[in-house]
């Protein structure tokens, strides 16, 4: 290819029309060559201390104030300047307009690789991904967070910062468990949200009178008068988003505390899509910004020197240390992701007979960018690794699988080797490590005895004899009986139904509401 114009920058230096240029020059490569589609761009630079800040508050541009915040600040902060740490080149948010935050200090190479990286990838795969688009409201989630800052902020005028801070604490302790899991519910409008808080508070006030005015007040009546059955479907028993049920249904909660969960509720699910995406999200991210700057090379648009520079950085992104380094500490999600797309563009236009064999729908299918874009559209990890993993890549990697079960035989042995049955059991178990439902713990509500002493019941089906570190399964618990307000139990059950460990967790006192 020759080139098609005149240089977007030289060496380093670079202003904001340098930025517009490249933005304008990454937008077209990526619209017409890889059918890109993504929201409005909105391109913010920051100091390495705004990088921080953002760092500490989970990266989201506004956010209400909690002390853990400042805490995570502070400690980043030192790590920073003692050179300890580096920060990320860029944070993007997954809103309507896509905000791109851009390092003041990145060099003008770098900051096309991120305008590619962040503003064209992560932007496309948040507006395409069905988990995204199932679970999270981009039109909406900027005017939300402006909402629940400004209300935690009344709440602390209103009722005091202690006991808010208190409220917050446990609602975050909680917050892994504040998410629905599953599609079914209706999408939430979260622009609606701040016009609905007022009727809906009133609205959980009433109905909360009405359920818990059926709680007996003197002696322990007939299981006639609210059998199990009946109590757990007024209750809708058995619920794992514990803060929803906390919300809806504990006893002594006031209406601004039901609102506090309910925002850390609604951030919490907010993210639910990028912990399932992250290896897809990083994936899509590096393989769009490799093929836009690579391109703009062929186009005579960045310099030879600038483009060696894009490929260090580049390379270190995707490195992959070997299980015997010290850096090593699982799959990087940027290399495993950038290969499976490379991969899978290989697949699709020059497969041979093993690809053929495992491939038989994409492999010679021809047409790579709609193979990838249908994929970052309907997958998420543990099913993209599942399907798309090649024993080609299992071989890059150096892939084994080793099996350590002591009530089977002592020692570990190697489970699976580089062979047509090993290849599917280092598939499927390496598909398992990215799967929600294995990695985290399947806590639930199952019943209260509202007849006796109002003990709230959980329950934790073990898998794999994988039971909850004890210190911080105490810890969360008392947090979740402080909201509850009364005693809470959890029961660890295996697969049996057999009792394994049994906690039980008394309410403290908290801060009264001014």
């Amino acid at each position: 290819m020759t080139a098609t114009s005149e240089l977007l920058f030289e060496g380093g230096d670079w202003d904001f029309p340098t930025l517009q240029r490249i933005h304008d020059a990454c937008e077209g490569i990526a619209r017409t060559e890889l059918g890109i589609d993504v929201y409005p761009n909105q391109i913010e630079v920051i100091t390495a201390e705004q990088m921080l800040d953002a760092y500490s508050s989970v990266g989201m541009p506004l956010f209400y104030k909690h002390w853990s915040f400042g805490k995570h600040f502070a400690h980043q902060e030192a790590s920073y300047r003692k050179g300890l740490m580096g920060l990320a080149y860029e944070i993007v948010i997954n809103s309507s307009p896509c905000i791109s935050y851009l390092m003041e200090e990145n060099t003008a190479t770098m900051q096309a690789l991120v305008i590619a990286h962040a503003a064209f990838g992560h932007n496309h795969f948040f507006k395409s991904n069905y988990l995204f688009k199932q679970w999270t409201d981009a039109d909406g989630i900027l005017d939300y967070l402006d909402f629940a800052k400004n209300y935690v902020a009344q709440c602390e005028e209103r009722h005091g910062r202690l006991a808010v801070e208190q409220t917050l604490d446990a609602a975050h302790a909680l917050m892994s468990h504040g998410i629905d899991r599953y599609p079914g519910k209706k999408k939430l409008d979260l622009r609606a949200e701040e016009k609905r808080a007022r009727e809906r508070r009133l609205h959980l006030e009433s109905a909360f009178n009405d359920l818990w005015r059926t709680v007996p007040t003197g002696a322990a009546k007939s299981e006639a008068v609210l059998n199990v059955e009946r109590r757990r479907n007024l209750l809708g028993l058995p619920q794992e988003n514990l803060l929803y049920f906390l919300e809806k249904t504990a006893p002594r909660l006031h209406s601004w505390q039901r609102e506090l969960l309910r925002i850390v509720r609604h951030i919490a699910q907010y993210f639910y899509p990028q912990s399932q995406t992250k290896v897809m999200n990083e994936g899509t991210a590096t393989y769009v910004h490799y093929r836009i700057m690579n391109r703009l090379h062929e186009q005579g648009r960045i310099s030879d020197g600038n483009f060696l520079e894009f490929l260090q950085s580049h390379t270190n992104v995707v490195f992959q240390p070997d299980f015997d380094d010290r850096r090593y500490s699982g799959f990087n999600p940027y290399a495993l992701g950038f290969a499976m797309m490379q991969d899978i563009e290989r697949i699709v236009s020059n497969p041979d007979d093993e690809d053929r064999e495992w491939f038989p729908d994409i492999a010679g299918k021809g047409d790579a960018t709609a193979v990838l874009r249908d994929v970052w559209a309907n997958y998420r990890d543990e099913s993209f690794i599942a399907q798309f993993l090649s024993p080609r890549l299992m071989r890059h990697f150096r892939m084994f699988h080793l099996h350590d079960d002591p009530e089977e035989r002592a020692g570990i042995k190697v489970d699976a080797i580089h062979d047509a049955r090993g290849y599917r059991r280092i598939r499927r178990e390496l598909a398992r490590q990215y799967d929600v439902g294995f990695i985290d713990a399947n806590i639930e509500v199952v019943d209260v005895d509202l007849a006796g002493d109002r003990r709230l019941m959980l329950r934790h089906a073990v898998v794999k004899g994988a039971q909850l570190n004890d210190a911080d399964a105490k810890r969360v618990l008392q947090h979740l009986a402080d909201l509850w307000s009364y005693d809470v139990s959890l029961v660890e059950a295996d697969a049996a139904g057999n009792t394994v460990k049994e906690y039980i967790v008394t309410p403290r006192k908290l801060a009264a509401a001014a």
